[in-house]
């Protein structure tokens, strides 16, 4: 009761008739205001990170990475790139344009406010991550020798936040934030919290500090999202991303963005939906 009562809550859901399963969106917005990256002049809200997680009535639960440049048609605004639905029209629109690219109606959305990731990081005691380059961002200030190390919540924070030096560019940050949030979860073993009731509260203070969610959800409802994530994460679920086309779309007048392949996505997601995909990692860079 005393967290629910600390929920952050934001309209978001389109009221839209339910498909089957049940289906989440994540975002993750990033604020310049607290120094982390640079800051370049982008007017508006923005989310560099969203993600599309599943629980079909049977089959595999999965979790897709939308790449935040993905060309789409924003209701009322037309073509532009996905993102541009979340500076426009904050949740509900972004709700909506997913909706429609998609074909799943979102039963529950989840905002991360990613400088409140540091102090989710912090709560666990640290985290253990691992990156195969090594790294020196200026944007995100992230410095990484090749391999793996356990890092608090700064460093963490860097490594999800890392893009320009990836050579993967926005499809590598999503993977790279998938691990960061699975290895928050490993670290969070519910028999050693009962032991710690001073890590339980350290915990929901910073969670419910990083999370605003839809106006509809509960930590019950909040609780099954992490156990869905967890799935998607092992080894029966599904991660990736939708069928992709082109890294370099430059339909004109929005720059380069990512076009998904118009003939398989429709399907792709139709098989997410019934859950009819083997598990494993779908989609990814055209050719890799």
């Amino acid at each position: 009761m005393w967290a629910n009562g600390k929920i952050q809550h934001t309209e978001a859901l389109s009221g839209a008739k339910g498909t089957d399963g049940t289906t989440y969106l994540l975002t993750g917005s990033d604020s310049r205001a607290d120094g982390g990256v640079k800051d370049d002049g982008t007017v508006g809200a923005r989310t560099d990170t969203i993600l599309l997680l599943h629980v079909p009535d049977s089959g595999p639960t999965a979790l897709i990475s939308l790449p935040r440049d993905t060309y789409v048609d924003i209701p009322g605004h037309g073509p532009a790139k996905l993102n541009a639905a979340f500076a426009w029209g904050g949740a509900p629109l972004l709700v909506e344009t997913v909706e429609g690219l998609s074909g799943l109606t979102i039963d529950h959305y989840a905002e991360i406010g990613m400088a409140g990731v540091r102090g989710v990081v912090n709560a666990v005691d640290g985290v253990r991550l691992c990156y195969s380059k090594t790294v020196d961002d200026k944007d995100s200030k992230l410095t990484w020798k090749a391999g793996c190390h356990t890092v608090q919540g700064k460093k963490a924070l860097a490594f999800a936040r890392m893009r320009k030096a990836d050579p993967k560019g926005d499809i590598g940050r999503a993977e790279r934030q998938r691990q960061l949030v699975s290895a928050i979860m490993g670290k969070v073993d519910p028999k050693a919290l009962v032991l710690h009731p001073s890590r339980q509260v350290a915990l929901i203070d910073a969670a419910t500090g990083a999370l605003t969610v839809d106006e509809d959800m509960g930590m019950i409802d909040m609780g099954k999202m992490a156990l869905a994530f967890k799935a998607a994460n092992g080894d029966g679920g599904i991660t990736g991303t939708p069928p992709i086309k082109s890294l370099d779309y430059r339909p004109g007048g929005v720059g380069s963005t990512v076009q998904l392949d118009p003939k398989k996505t429709p399907g792709f997601f139709e098989d997410i939906r019934d859950g009819k995909l083997d598990p494993g990692k779908v989609g990814g860079i055209p050719g890799s």
